[in-house]
């Protein structure tokens, strides 16, 4: 096979990303959905769902994630901290950090905006085979990882041009 014919993307290649975009967009607006009957601003959730996968962080580096400014993320964190989100507590390894701590999986408006599409999506799962399943896990956390990798290509092309 000719490096060309390697290179040449399929129809079949070409509407994957197009349906993995789409699927980007509706998750977008699936949280801004959600956030929005929470009472929450956007950033203000994706960093609720950033801590729901990593778990308790600092600051810092919750701001590294977001891409917000740490003074941001300190208004954003008093919000969440008022209304029994998240938590601080200081980082038994250096008392002059603070880890935010993720406190809101139990609260029953959180229970209550995700269970529907919870049960949707393991009705879903339900439908693969054990073999297809692992398969897909495998590829959504490889596309995860494209992700983070074109998050950091963005976020440092943006820092190289605002030091220029």
């Amino acid at each position: 096979m000719s490096s060309y014919q390697q290179n040449k993307t399929t129809d079949s290649q070409e509407n994957f990303v197009s349906l993995m975009r789409g699927l980007g967009t509706r998750t977008v607006l699936y949280q801004q959905n959600v956030a929005s009957s929470l009472g929450l601003y956007n950033h203000d959730f994706t960093s609720v769902d950033i801590l729901r996968e990593t778990g308790p962080i600092t600051a810092g580096e919750l701001s590294k994630k977001t891409g917000l400014a740490t003074g941001s993320v300190t208004a954003l964190v008093d919000r969440l901290e008022k209304i029994g989100y998240v938590r601080r507590q200081n980082d038994p390894s250096d008392r002059r950090r603070v880890i935010i701590v993720p406190e809101y999986e139990t609260k029953e408006e959180m229970v209550n905006a995700y269970d529907p599409l919870h049960k949707a999506m393991i009705k879903l799962a339900s439908s693969y085979t054990p073999e297809e399943l692992e398969l897909i896990t495998q590829f959504l956390d490889k596309a995860g990882t494209v992700l983070e990798d074109q998050i950091q290509h963005l976020s440092s092309t943006k820092s190289n041009k605002s030091s220029s």
